[in-house]
């Protein structure tokens, strides 16, 4: 047996472990043991350090630096109790990963042979990781290493088990040692910090002067691939690259829809049941698991939490993905699209902001009376209007690139779903004032036992890169493998300047003509900026036609979806609102294409290799076995057709093979080098339905995509 016959071997040898006792399980009491959160706070904390460090938490005032030794000394405390040994500051760089450097707690003493251990306010304040080897286009350079990381106190720190091995997080903001933002973090809570000052300013408007801490939330739903591990180290495009470069379509994929929300295989299930545990111990909400359309992909998804929280925990939460996989012969898989053909993974960004307990997007149940809702709205219309094309940069890398555009994923045309009753609204606005809502019905199955079902007023869209989903925003274009911080830097950014001039305006009208003068400015907000406004299927090509003729951005590709970071008007916008200046912004603009560029050339040069050293030995074998046939008894014209095939076969991957190496070897082109891919990927998987299935080297996506 060839290596793919001997994998597939091992893995139907591999029993799944039943047991008729489940043991009893306590959520509530297991929930949170790993957070340095709330309850442990309050018990390991002096009261006085306690109550300033909560308020910070909770109001979201300055972080009293006096505190820093008396939390350190019960962090150190609560986690050692916990078998930990080192700590690290956590920290979100521009690669798109997490970073971390483990320090222990121990401290030698003068004595030969004694130590104690200490964690200090100014360690736990302060870190000095290396700045110039994360990227940072071009601010620092190898001989300018000082970088330094800094305590976000709004995030709890949390313990990461790895093996027998335990270490205390410390969720931290990075910076250069000249003050330039490094990180994901640090414009994130900048634009928070905007968004809820122009929230509550806007809310001011309207006479509600509130105190109130402004909240902006985030539900990330996060798509995800599993396959065998002996299949995956057969395949060094997975390996190397995260997605497959070769793979011809099996038959039976997708297209019979019976893996979306079926019942879940008892191998796959116990990895979710671990996973979740292993999350809920870290007090992160996971909540829902489930099949997804595709074979071998499924769909964790948390409760909403404060933004700046969920994003960090859905880093965390890919990282115990891809671990739990590990320790169960497995392997998860975040690429955007890792099998041609079938679904890609995507990101569901549920954006909400409340001030308080007022959540600025809850309609009600007559929105047309709520004038509040109304306006925030409007100002969400015209902020995506206006920016569609930095929302769309927040999506872009090489993955996304394959996924946006069918298969569930949404068009890189920007646009947003409103549904029946708010467009019904909108075009009411738009004509001057709203007078009523349509409201939701009850549908009735036709079985009397069955309670009668209550209708919500509006479809969902699957299509739409931006929907309105009852009280929040779902933003479905982010890529699986993306940390959600970019997605929400742009909307928060766009949307608190959209609340800023919308405020500057009603600030300006007199008591009396407040309400007139609102019914006049959401009109021509909606007049202006009701292009944006698409409730059909985004699939269409008769879309991208309409969507060119109203003016919208169609941003197919990485390098033309990051050329807005660059554009003096956003650049005027971020550095009005103090979110990123114009040094960052150029510098992220560097390190996204750079990462682009360099992702597409491993993919393309692995590509050749795998064909030379590979694919075109395969055929070759394929070609000397028939070869050796050739003077047997049974020699006839469909033997020799076959041998043509082969041959055929043969030239075609020789040929695409030395063409893409032409391109690749000249590097200037990164379209091109992209077609050349293409074009070697078809020929390829042409030739895995001629070649002799004993002599294909890589496991097939009959394998990969059904066998774990």
């Amino acid at each position: 047996m060839n290596s793919r016959k001997l994998a597939i071997a091992k893995i139907a040898e591999r029993k799944v472990e039943y047991s008729d006792n489940t043991p009893q399980y306590e959520i509530d009491k297991e929930y949170g043991k790993d957070v340095f959160g709330i309850r442990a706070m309050e018990q390991y904390l002096p009261r006085p350090a306690y109550k300033k460090l909560v308020e910070t938490i909770n109001a979201g005032t300055p972080i009293d630096s006096s505190i820093a030794n008396d939390v350190a000394h019960a962090m150190k405390k609560w986690a050692m109790e916990r078998g930990v040994t080192h700590y690290t500051h956590w920290f979100l760089p521009l690669n798109g990963l997490s970073a971390e450097k483990h320090d222990s707690f121990l401290d030698p003493s003068g004595e030969i042979g004694n130590a104690i251990t200490r964690f200090s306010g100014k360690n736990l304040i302060v870190g000095e990781p290396d700045a110039s080897s994360f990227p940072s286009g071009g601010l620092r350079s190898t001989f300018e290493a000082r970088g330094y990381t800094a305590w976000d106190p709004t995030s709890p720190a949390f313990i990461k088990r790895t093996g027998k091995v335990a270490t205390l997080c410390i969720p931290t903001a990075f910076c250069s040692y000249t003050g330039v933002v490094l990180d994901k973090k640090t414009p994130l809570l900048r634009s928070m910090q905007v968004l809820g000052q122009q929230a509550k300013r806007l809310l001011k408007c309207f006479g509600e002067d509130s105190d109130a801490k402004p909240s902006v939330t985030l539900g990330a739903e996060q798509e995800y691939f599993l396959i065998d591990k002996a299949l995956y180290m057969l395949r060094p495009d997975l390996m190397q690259t995260g997605r497959t470069l070769f793979g011809a379509p099996p038959q039976k994929h997708q297209q019979l829809e019976d893996h979306y929300f079926g019942a879940i295989k008892p191998r796959i299930l116990n990895f979710m049941s671990e996973v979740e545990k292993e999350l809920w111990r870290m007090g992160i909400p996971a909540k829902t698991r489930h099949n997804e359309v595709a074979p071998a992909q499924f769909e964790i998804a948390p409760v909403f939490e404060e933004l700046n929280v969920a994003v960090d925990h859905n880093m965390v939460t890919m990282e115990t993905l891809q671990k739990i996989a590990d320790r169960n012969d497995l392997v998860c898989l975040l690429h955007e699209k890792p099998f041609e053909g079938v679904n890609g993974s995507g990101k569901h960004n549920n954006w909400s902001i409340s001030v308080g307990e007022k959540n600025l997007l809850n309609p009600g149940n007559n929105p047309h009376e709520n004038a509040i809702f109304l306006t925030v709205l409007c100002a969400i219309i015209k902020a995506v209007d206006e920016h569609a094309d930095l929302l769309r940069s927040s999506t872009a890398n090489a993955g996304n690139d394959h996924r946006l555009g069918a298969n569930e994923a949404p068009p890189a045309i920007i646009s947003i779903f409103l549904g029946d009753q708010l467009t019904d609204i909108i075009e009411q606005l738009e004509k001057g004032e709203a007078k009523s809502s349509k409201h939701g019905s009850q549908i009735k199955v036709g079985v009397d036992t069955l309670p009668a079902l209550p209708a919500d007023v509006t479809d969902r869209n699957r299509t739409s890169p931006f929907a309105f989903t009852g009280n929040k925003f779902e933003f479905r274009a982010a890529g699986s493998s993306q940390s959600c911080a970019n997605p929400n830097i742009m909307l928060n950014t766009i949307v608190a300047e959209a609340f800023d001039e919308i405020s500057t305006y009603l600030e300006s009208l007199p008591k009396e003509e407040f309400q007139k003068g609102l019914q006049k400015k959401l009109s021509e907000i909606i007049k202006a900026h009701k292009r944006i406004i698409f409730n059909g299927d985004g699939y269409k090509e008769e879309w991208k036609e309409e969507a060119k003729r109203r003016g919208l951005p169609n941003l197919r590709t990485t390098p033309e979806a990051l050329k807005p970071l660059l554009d003096e008007k956003n650049i005027v916008m971020f550095e009005k609102y103090g979110v990123l200046n114009r040094v960052e912004m150029v510098s992220r603009y560097e390190v996204f294409i750079e990462e682009f560029t360099r992702k597409v050339l491993i993919e393309a040069g692995l590509s050749i290799n795998i064909s030379r050293t590979m694919i075109i030995p395969a055929i070759s074998a394929y070609l000397s076995k028939l070869s050796s046939a050739a003077n047997s008894p049974w020699k006839n014209a469909a033997t020799d057709e076959i041998g043509k095939c082969a041959a055929d076969s043969l030239s075609e991957v020789l040929n695409a093979t030395k063409s893409l190496e032409a391109e690749f070897e000249k590097k200037a082109d990164i379209e091109k080098i992209k077609e050349k891919m293409a074009h070697l990927r078809k020929c390829v998987d042409k030739a895995e339905g001629i070649v002799e299935d004993s002599l294909w080297p890589l496991p097939k996506y009959r394998e990969l995509l059904f066998i774990y």
